[in-house]
């Protein structure tokens, strides 16, 4: 089961608003949860300059299927022209967690990148 599982990591700059980004994914059935750290520090170059700037950022668990859909669907949502989206393996867990995530997450719909259901 943990082969079907990732996590998806998102930041943003609004902690509300990645609240309400979690919330319509897991509505969407995109994800099962989302475990939000409302603040972090962000340091990066982004057209030529460094930036220091708090971000929220939230750690979605889903089906390793659906990492092209949220990752489509985020970039419908995010305000960022290029927003961190990014899936990571998992290497254990519990497996009556790893079911449950499945069980309320969705098939994919067909496709490259997918829909919404």
């Amino acid at each position: 089961m943990v082969e079907d599982v990732c996590e998806i990591v998102v930041t943003g700059s609004d902690a509300e608003w990645l609240g309400g980004y979690t919330r319509t994914l897991v509505e969407e059935r995109l994800v099962a949860c989302g475990h939000q750290f409302a603040a972090i520090r962000s340091v990066y170059r982004w057209e030529g300059a460094v930036h220091d700037e708090a971000e929220a950022r939230v750690a979605l668990h889903t089906r390793r299927s659906l990492v092209p859909e949220v990752v489509a669907r985020t970039a419908e949502l995010h305000p960022y022209d290029v927003p961190c989206v990014i899936a990571l393996p998992l290497v254990g867990g519990a497996p009556d967690y790893l079911s449950w995530v499945v069980r309320e997450t969705r098939e994919p719909q067909g496709g490259e990148g997918g829909g919404r259901a």
